[in-house]
């Protein structure tokens, strides 16, 4: 008995401390789908989830309101195996930062991209690294704003089957991707950082 209370004891600890070192941050970069496949081959990165972020129409729904909300991951990480500093630099792989109309194949406002943000210290972080995307390319417009992070609504209910779209609809969701020209347009922007990105995940 007193073997089986140590445990459960050590077991909790381990629980607490494995959920205290998870962080948190949101992006957005169009269709959630492809950015949930993207991080969640990241090293360091322990959950994806998708969802809306940035409007005020609360518990919006996909095929339903969500006027005003960004398609939107929230990341859970560990912070001692990826810093939010590489999360930031990973991120603006994934995206095309000059579209101000979406993403890709997808348009329209909820297809933007975003960094939301939630204290001083991740503001000042988005920005130096938003600075040097906009340095990297002094022709171009880096249109992707840096916003105060709001509430996440994740989609779930009947709608749930957008939570890793890319494992349990592997077929349509390569397809998609494809037909979207999302990939070709990285390389376009982002060259052999982008190819890397995309098959380790480890390091870019």
């Amino acid at each position: 008995m007193k073997n089986q209370l140590v445990f459960i004891v050590l077991s909790s600890l381990l629980l607490f401390a494995s959920n205290a070192a998870a962080d948190e941050v949101i992006f957005a970069g169009g269709c959630f789908w492809c950015m949930e496949s993207d991080f969640e081959k990241l090293e360091g990165v322990t959950d994806v989830v998708s969802g809306f972020t940035g409007g005020t129409v609360k518990n919006p729904t996909y095929n339903g309101n969500h006027a005003g909300h960004y398609e939107a991951v929230e990341i859970s990480y560990d912070p001692s195996k990826v810093s939010y500093e590489e999360l930031l630099d990973y991120y603006w792989l994934q995206i095309d930062p000059f579209d101000a109309r979406g993403q890709f194949c997808d348009k329209g406002s909820s297809y933007l991209s975003a960094i939301f943000v939630a204290d001083d210290r991740e503001r000042r972080l988005a920005e130096e690294s938003r600075k040097r995307v906009v340095d990297q390319f002094p022709d171009k417009k880096v249109i992707t704003p840096i916003l105060k992070k709001s509430t996440f609504y994740p989609i779930k209910g009947n709608e749930s089957n957008h939570q890793d779209y890319y494992k349990n609809n592997p077929v349509r969701y390569k397809i998609y991707r494809w037909n979207c020209g999302r990939d070709k347009r990285l390389r376009e922007i982002w060259g052999e950082k982008s190819s890397a990105s995309r098959t380790s995940g480890k390091r870019f």
